[in-house]
């Protein structure tokens, strides 16, 4: 890799969607050796402006610098030549899940391979993935199939994929969302390691924490504009808060005060066929129950099982006291259960549909004429309804949901169930990628489900969100639970202890 700095700019870029105006003439400046933060509120436009430096988007106006040269970039191969690499938020979008992990790494050269010979080295292939793993510190073998992987190794997988190649600018989309803070760690060393290689490391996320630790300098968008660039040792995170919301941060966590009822949902001694094991807690009317652990822990595993998602291998859940079968989603959705589930893109939203197929989709027989025909006003109504109830910012109810922002996505995953009037919501990891103001909407949102006396499962590996959000805690630690604490009277420390394995 080049030890020479290489200072990259992007200037005036502006690019529109149809009726949205996604950058409006932002400026972009870093360089090699660096590790710059990229920050704004969910729809300011930095997952866009990297989507044009990545060669994604190609439509855009504006010019792209390299050390004062222009450079063509309208492709991903262009992009790529350039030495600009991305690994984005999405992981199961860019990876093929029949390939084993070393087909994957090696992705873009076996293609390159075929191109010019009949015959593919695979030996060669696998010892190259192997050596980019090791030089990582990450022990996956290259001949697992990546379907079997947990999303935390397919994030590594895509990392690993992109230093394949010489690379002078990495662009990191919320790398760690998926991540417990020991993989985070490992990321954390490989970012330094590129960094001491003369590579430019572009990290966007919206943990505050992690930037300040991590990066050098920031930029700062909102709305589509350029707001800021300063030193990381410059500034504080409320400051840089602020310059992202254009406001002073108000109180996150809604206070409330709710009569709890009976007992809506109780789980005794759930197994599943893989991970869960003998998971037992309740949820009462009017509360909110954190189910808190590590990535990896069991939470999103649990959260399937009760929605019938995954077999259940023996155990009982009583839905207002009695016992019920949960065969699958569907009947789950007939008994009163709601999923906001982890991954919101893959299960979650149906991405290529409009925001307003999205909202009723649920609930679509309660929009149907005569047992058959959809009535399209009334689903628009309603949909136009819920998309001012929830903020959702979109140009029209029309909108295809794949071009809103993350948070934008995630009140739409959310707005949908809440057609429904379900008893008991379960969410999981629901403000993962999504931005300080977003979240606290979406903390509204659920405390707004609990006044109406529905039941709440709120599971996360965000302890400040579950301290901040719930009523009582039911702490998982390798798929059971291990400590059931009141909110009120204990703190992060003592759920980090637990979910370690504390005894």
């Amino acid at each position: 890799m080049s030890t020479s700095t290489i200072t990259l700019e992007m200037k005036k870029i502006t690019i529109e969607f149809p009726g949205v105006k996604a950058l409006d003439n932002v400026d972009f400046t870093t360089e090699t050796g660096t590790t710059h933060a990229l920050i704004g509120a969910n729809g300011a436009g930095k997952s866009t402006l990297m989507k044009v430096l990545s060669g994604a988007y190609n439509h855009y106006t504006g010019d792209i610098f390299m050390n004062g040269e222009t450079v063509n970039i309208r492709s991903p191969k262009d992009a790529q030549e350039h030495g600009v690499q991305i690994v984005y938020q999405e992981v199961d979008t860019a990876l093929v899940p029949y390939l084993s992990v070393g087909e994957n790494i090696m992705l873009n050269e076996t293609v390159n391979d075929m191109g010019k010979s009949q015959f593919i080295k695979w030996r060669n292939i696998h010892q190259r993935a192997a050596d980019i793993l090791k030089s990582m510190n990450v022990n996956i073998s290259t001949k697992k199939l990546v379907s079997e992987l947990t999303l935390a190794e397919k994030q590594m997988i895509l990392i690993a994929r992109a230093i394949s190649k010489q690379c002078r600018f990495l662009i990191l989309d919320e790398p760690t969302a998926p991540l417990s803070h020991t993989e985070t760690e490992e990321l954390f060393r490989i970012v330094r390691d590129l960094k001491e290689k003369n590579v430019g490391v572009i990290f966007i996320s919206h943990r505050l924490p992690e930037l300040f630790s991590i990066c050098d300098d920031i930029t700062i968008m909102r709305n589509g504009k350029f707001i800021n660039k300063e030193k990381i040792k410059d500034t504080t995170q409320n400051r840089v808060v602020e310059q992202m919301l254009g406001k002073k941060l108000e109180e996150q966590f809604p206070k409330y005060q709710i009569d709890i009822g009976e007992t809506i949902l109780e789980v005794k001694g759930l197994h599943d066929s893989d991970k869960v094991k003998n998971m037992n807690l309740h949820v009462r009317a009017g509360e909110i129950i954190g189910v808190a652990g590590l990535v990896g822990a069991g939470k999103t595993e649990f959260c399937k099982a009760i929605f019938g998602s995954s077999k259940i291998t023996s155990g009982d859940i009583l839905i207002k006291g009695k016992s019920q079968k949960v065969k699958n989603p569907h009947d789950a959705v007939k008994k009163g259960l709601a999923l906001v589930p982890e991954e919101r893109r893959k299960e979650g939203i149906l991405v290529s549909e409009s925001v307003a197929t999205n909202l009723t989709v649920a609930q679509l027989s309660s929009f149907c004429k005569y047992n058959s025909f959809l009535d399209f006003r009334a689903e628009k109504k309603k949909s136009k309804e819920m998309i001012s109830s929830l903020g959702i910012k979109t140009p029209s109810a029309e909108t295809k949901v794949q071009n809103l922002s993350g948070g934008n996505q995630q009140k739409v995953a959310i707005g949908k169930w809440l057609i429904t009037d379900a008893d008991v919501y379960i969410f999981d990891e629901p403000t993962k990628g999504v931005d300080v103001g977003a979240k606290k909407d979406i903390f509204e949102l659920i405390a707004a489900l609990a006044k109406r006396g529905k039941a709440v499962i709120y599971a996360s590996s965000e302890f400040p969100e579950i301290m901040g959000i719930t009523d009582r805690i039911y702490v998982v630690y390798d798929g059971e639970v291990v400590k059931e604490l009141p909110t009120h009277t204990t703190n992060e420390e003592e759920i980090l202890f637990y979910s370690t394995g504390g005894k």
